[in-house]
């Protein structure tokens, strides 16, 4: 791997991976953040909605959904505004800074004691999400060099998806056996040693001075700023539709126990994990056709996990397929988004995360209104199936405007004709 500086000073490829690897690890603390949630929901309902829980687990599991879409929306929030604020920022020192967040915030989520405290510190926790992965995807970007974009994103983006292979499973874990509180002091512990090993092995990188806010906000006057991060907020909406009551799904559904709900959360990661690394491999080469052979995949899978979820194999293979496309389409859109937005870059990488988090926020919503309406577990598949259907329809649109385009200017189309090289700063030791 070589050093990817714009100063004079080159790192060593070593000096590299340890810096990506602190990077990656605000990935993991970020993933255990906001799905450990997930896997600990009746949990979270049990003791925050006890009168609600004893006459009704299912109306209970529905509204402690609002945990996961609290975070989401806060995430959809905190992006832009952070990224756009704070683009002229030394990069490192705006990544310390959003680590510190992470920590009181996720403490905050521990300590509070009732179910609207929770939903408010779940949001306030949320808030430096995406500028996190915005920034930390551009020093990534930076530090892997031209023609790697791809790669660097899903380098970071990995320590998300690993944290659901290692982090949410054994933090779920300690949750059900001594608390749900005891998981987010565990998760608050995770952002701390991660501060240190940024504070330890990122090199200094300098914010852009000729980013403005104005300039930055430009990104919301393109329409294919707008169009593609539709694709991520309906498209992905159908992924959280379903993980979000995995785990009523598992037991109620699949008829195992409790105790299987992490191993099930392990290969849902895994699936995480591998699509990451292609979904990068993808964004660097073909990504329009990627984007529409991983939506495929997901429908396919969310197809099969409606008919085949009362199964093991079935469920397992199914969700592994719809968590490994998913994953993979994820730094496909944000390269998307990097390419069409131009000059916005700060922002422009932040807002993935707002788009995929307001999948989230509407995919636990509107699955929870269908398990509420009693339609039962099976019903946010349904839901799923809508959404990615959706997101297939905008990316096909999207893309049909670059064509329509490119045949107006030069007929001809070239596969990345919005792209634009990625806003980079020089790396000094």
């Amino acid at each position: 791997m070589n050093p990817a500086t714009n100063g004079p000073t080159q790192m060593s490829s070593a000096r590299i991976r340890f810096a990506l690897l602190a990077l990656a690890m605000g990935g993991f603390g970020i993933g255990s953040s906001e799905f450990v949630s997930i896997g600990l929901l009746p949990n979270l309902a049990h003791d925050l909605l006890p009168s609600l829980y004893a006459s009704s687990p299912a109306d209970a599991n529905a509204q402690a959904g609002w945990v996961i879409s609290a975070y989401a929306l806060g995430v959809v929030v905190g992006a832009p505004t952070i990224a756009a604020l704070a683009a002229r920022w030394p990069r490192k020192k705006l990544l310390l800074w959003l680590l510190v967040a992470f920590a009181v915030g996720t403490v905050a989520s521990a300590l509070a004691p009732t179910f609207g405290l929770v939903l408010l510190a779940r949001f306030l926790t949320a808030l430096p999400h995406g500028a996190y992965f915005g920034i930390a995807s551009l020093v990534a970007a930076s530090l892997m060099g031209p023609g790697k974009r791809g790669k660097g994103v899903a380098f970071v983006l990995s320590g998300l998806t690993i944290a659901n292979v290692i982090g949410v499973p054994l933090i779920t874990w300690l949750g059900q056996e001594h608390g749900w509180r005891v998981a987010y002091l565990v998760v608050a512990a995770i952002f701390v040693a991660t501060f240190a090993a940024v504070a330890t092995l990122v090199p200094w990188q300098a914010g852009n001075p000729a980013a403005t806010m104005r300039r930055e906000l430009r990104a919301f006057t393109r329409l294919q700023v707008w169009l593609t991060l539709a694709i991520g907020a309906i498209g992905f909406g159908g992924f959280f539709a379903v993980y979000t009551y995995v785990a009523p799904i598992v037991t109620e559904i699949t008829g195992l126990s409790s105790s299987a709900v992490p191993l099930v959360l392990v290969l849902v990661g895994i699936g995480m994990t591998v699509g990451n690394f292609v979904g990068g491999w993808g964004a660097d080469r073909s990504l329009k056709r990627f984007m529409l052979v991983a939506f495929g995949l997901v429908l396919v899978g969310l197809a099969v996990l409606f008919f085949t979820a009362a199964n093991v194999v079935g469920l397992l293979v199914s969700l592994f397929v719809i968590a490994a496309a998913c994953s993979a389409l994820s730094p496909a859109i944000q390269t998307r988004l990097m390419d069409v937005a131009h000059d916005s870059q700060s922002i422009a990488a932040a807002l993935n995360h707002s788009a995929l988090n307001m999948a989230n926020a509407s995919g636990a919503f509107l699955g929870g209104l269908t398990i509420a309406a009693g339609f039962g577990y099976l019903s946010p598949i349904a839901v799923g199936v809508a959404l990615c259907i959706a997101g297939i329809a905008l990316s096909v649109l999207s893309f049909g405007i670059d064509r329509s385009r490119a045949r107006r200017t030069n007929g001809s189309l070239s596969p990345h004709r919005d792209a634009v090289p990625v806003d980079t700063a020089p790396v000094a030791l």
